[in-house]
């Protein structure tokens, strides 16, 4: 994706802390009952069983019946005691002095003494039971990461792609999975993300930074790593990731916009990720603007990418330069990179004002290696939000992540969490694309 590549280096591992207790898992397909308390324990828990059963409006013997499978297949345990749940409220106790009510006792002067509450026991998902592994596939290297259930990285791994052929990349991706897997013997899965777009989480129907058509990456990657493996969009993994374990974790309504060497949008709404075609990149938000690389003035491509902008002051001026010194360039007052970075900040408030008026999300996450654009021309990003708001409306939530290529293969290994353990169906990987 245009991104420097450092050399090749060794895993890094984080230790995460591992039940004693927990069995190896046996995992089966998921009822959807089943898949409904996973989910709210491992994006929200731990959880109380009876914060449970009012989270998903069930009945103490429903939830019985849907968690004891999951506690035997060691995907949930039981974390210990927490604090006590409430006992009933006493009834009208009645009898004479001592006598034993329906809800307490008697004392010596009539009155009722509460039963104690018992202490609960919360329930949680072992996450170190099992590993994933998530794969980010640039123009220039593979990104790999292991992960825990919640997808906390425990390690890390980069090696540069010196050809692009599929099998090339596949082959380099093999090692990196052979590694892992002799690192984290529980390795369950692997996901990868790839800019373009994906059919059926398994086929890559067009990457234009690897020039790849109709390249059906999980079946090659699996044949040669012997684990199930999920293929989608990067920008939806790092969305997904973001929706169940970053910033939208909690929220009914969450957008997300990427800018990097492409550019992406995603709209979560209760808590799963709008499907579409349409990916953002042909969002025309200045008639007037720079043409993009298709021909079309004032589109989002066009303004906010970083080989946009990059493209912008080698046309005018006829000298390479990186994004970091167009940035530092604008940042100093010179007054070409200071017009261009400035109109492209405009051009992002605009379009964050727009996603907020039309979508109303909680919380709005600008995302990916392009976001030192807020860093430099902050101020102009926060005028154009409120020259397109109204006065009355309430304030944008904007937050910004500067999110590196890592962090793009946690996302898929949040996909294959939610396939392969969860069950999660094969949506047809229609998504915001990069």
């Amino acid at each position: 994706m245009g991104a420097d590549v450092a050399p090749p280096v060794d895993v890094i591992h984080e230790e995460v802390e591992v039940s004693s207790s927990a069995a190896t898992p046996n995992w089966r397909p998921l009822s959807p009952g089943e898949r409904a308390v996973a989910i709210a324990i491992l994006t929200h828990g731990p959880l109380s069983r009876s914060e449970l059963a009012k989270r998903l409006d069930l009945s103490a013997g429903s939830l019985t019946r849907l968690t004891k499978p999951l506690i035997e297949s060691g995907l949930l345990v039981d974390a210990g005691s927490g604090p006590e749940e409430p006992a009933p409220a006493p009834s009208a106790v009645t009898g004479a002095t001592g006598a034993t009510g329906a809800t307490g006792t008697t004392g010596a002067s009539g009155g009722v003494t509460a039963r104690q509450g018992r202490p609960t026991r919360p329930l949680d998902i072992v996450a170190g039971a099992q590993h994933f592994a998530g794969f980010k596939v640039t123009a220039d290297a593979v990104y790999g990461v292991v992960t825990t259930l919640r997808s906390e990285v425990v390690a890390r791994r980069l090696a540069a792609v010196g050809n692009r052929d599929p099998e090339a990349v596949v082959d380099q991706i093999a090692v990196m999975a052979r590694e892992f897997k002799e690192e984290f013997p529980r390795l369950a899965g692997a996901g990868i993300g790839v800019g373009g777009q994906v059919r059926d989480r398994s086929l890559v129907v067009e990457n234009a930074f690897l020039d790849w058509e109709e390249v059906p990456l999980a079946a090659m990657v699996e044949e040669r790593i012997a684990l199930p493996v999920v293929v989608d969009n990067d920008g939806a993994a790092l969305i997904e990731a973001e929706a169940w374990f970053g910033a939208g974790r909690g929220l009914d309504r969450f957008a997300v916009l990427t800018i990097g060497a492409g550019f992406g949008y995603g709209l979560v709404l209760d808590g799963k990720l709008v499907r579409t075609r349409e990916s953002g990149k042909r969002w025309i938000i200045d008639p007037y603007g720079p043409f993009d690389r298709n021909g079309e003035r004032g589109t989002a491509e066009g303004l906010l990418t970083i080989p946009a902008i990059c493209s912008q002051i080698q046309a005018a001026t006829g000298d390479e330069r990186t994004y970091a010194e167009i940035l530092d360039a604008a940042a100093a007052g010179e007054p070409l990179p200071h017009r261009i970075v400035h109109q492209s900040a405009r051009a992002l408030g605009t379009l964050v004002a727009q996603i907020a008026n039309h979508a109303i999300p909680e919380k709005i996450l600008l995302a990916g290696e392009g976001v030192g654009l807020v860093d430099v021309a902050g101020g102009t990003v926060r005028e154009a939000i409120d020259a397109n708001r109204h006065p009355s409306a309430d304030p944008v939530v904007l937050e910004t992540k500067v999110s590196d290529f890592h962090e793009w293969a946690r996302g898929a290994a949040v996909l294959a969490i939610q396939v392969l353990v969860l069950g999660a169906r094969k949506d047809r990987g229609d998504v915001p694309q990069r």
